[in-house]
């Protein structure tokens, strides 16, 4: 590579099937990988073949661990990628809701609503359990529609707890009088 500009394609002819054919040997690695970590490789040398020193190794070891590690960094990152993709596609499948579900829920969801709305809850109360079942979980955003902004932090925590606390008691008390008037 010493300034020789068809250095460059004499190696590239030299080495690139010999490596792409020693990284196909080696388990989970496709040619497509085999073929791209060769030319990683290639390229890495191209870029800096000060790099090399010939007192150490031959080219072609050289340029082979160069490619063997690429090769593996493909490997792990499609591996990753594969478990990544395994455990978003198991979180979507309980995320989703089949259709008659959803609707049953929806159903079930106004039933309460109603039911608390019937209960004589203030409009306070009210605000705060819809945003409970919604799945809110910020105490800022239940202290606001409570109107507790005005509390110091750690004082509006406890009033937004103990507020959650009455309203589930009320809710458990509301369903176990409705559950007892039905059998």
């Amino acid at each position: 590579m010493s300034g020789d500009k068809a250095a460059s394609v004499d190696v590239f002819r030299a080495f690139m099937d010999p490596l792409v054919r020693a990284l196909e040997r080696n388990p989970g690695c496709n040619h497509d990988d085999a073929n791209d970590s060769a030319l990683d490789a290639l390229y890495s040398y191209f870029q800096k073949p000060q790099k090399y020193d010939p007192r150490k190794s031959s080219l072609i070891t050289y340029l082979g661990q160069i490619a063997r590690r690429r090769a593996q960094d493909r490997y792990r990152a499609a591996s990753s990628r594969t478990l990544r993709d395994q455990d978003f596609g198991s979180l979507v499948e309980l995320w989703s809701v089949p259709p008659n579900k959803a609707m049953e829920t929806r159903v079930e969801v106004h039933l309460i609503l109603e039911k608390i709305d019937q209960a004589g809850h203030s409009e306070k109360d009210k605000a705060c359990l819809r945003l409970m079942f919604a799945g809110e979980r910020s105490t800022d955003r239940l202290a606001e529609v409570l109107e507790l902004m005005h509390l110091p932090q750690l004082e509006r925590r406890r009033e937004v707890k103990r507020n959650q606390d009455r309203l589930m008691k009320a809710l458990k008390r509301l369903f176990e009088e409705g559950h007892d008037d039905e059998s």
